[in-house]
C-alpha cells in the first residue's frame, strides 16, 4: 500500500460524505457498518487517504461457511469431507467514486486476502457475493471463481490469493 493510503478499523472517522455510486452500499458504511461491527457480525475497514483524511473505500469482513457441495467438484475432491467449509465473506467493498479506476479497488482486496489470510482460525477461501456485473467481473479479475446457483456468489481459496499477493509484491 503506498503512503498516499493506510487501512484502518472503523472508529469515529466521517463517513458521511462517502459516494461510491451505490446509494445502499454509501448507506451501509453511513448507518450500519458501525452498529453491525458492534454486534460483531462484521469488521469493517476504511481505506483512508492518508493527506485528506477522506474515506476512499471499504471492505466488511465476517466469518461463514459454505455447504461443501457448493464448490465445484475439482475444488471439493481436494478437500477434507467436511460438510461445511470455512470462509471469510467479503460482505461489502466499495470505492469512492473520486478514486475509482485507479487500482485502489484490488488494493483494497489484497488487503482484505491478506487479513483473511493472517487470521488465527481456519479459513479455506474468502467468498463474496458480488452486487452487479461489473463487480462480478471485478472479482474475476483477481482469480476468484463462480460458484453454487447464483453466478454473483464468487470464492478464492486463500492459497491462490496468497500467491496473488506474492507475485503482486514482484
Amino acid at each position: 500500500m503506498s503512503s498516499r493510503f493506510r487501512v484502518e478499523l472503523l472508529a469515529a472517522q466521517s463517513r458521511k460524505d462517502f459516494d461510491c455510486g451505490n446509494d445502499s452500499l454509501n448507506a451501509y458504511l453511513r448507518r450500519q457498518a458501525g452498529q453491525d461491527q458492534r454486534k460483531r457480525f462484521t469488521i469493517c475497514y476504511l481505506l483512508m487517504e492518508t493527506d485528506t483524511d477522506k474515506v476512499a473505500g471499504y471492505f466488511a469482513m465476517s466469518a461463514g461457511g459454505i455447504p461443501a457441495t457448493d464448490l465445484p467438484e475439482a475444488t471439493s475432491k481436494r478437500l477434507p469431507r467436511y460438510p461445511s467449509i470455512p470462509v471469510v465473506r467479503i460482505g461489502r467493498l466499495a470505492i469512492s467514486t473520486e478514486y475509482q479506476g485507479q487500482g485502489v479497488g484490488g488494493t483494497l482486496l489484497f488487503d482484505a486476502i491478506r487479513r483473511a489470510s493472517t487470521s488465527e482460525f481456519g479459513v479455506y477461501a474468502i467468498v463474496v457475493d458480488a452486487i452487479d456485473d461489473a463487480a462480478v467481473s471485478f472479482y474475476q479479475h483477481h482469480g476468484f471463481i463462480c460458484f453454487g446457483d447464483d453466478p454473483r456468489s464468487l470464492f478464492l481459496p486463500v492459497s491462490d490469493g496468497l500467491k496473488q499477493i506474492l507475485n503482486r509484491k514482484r
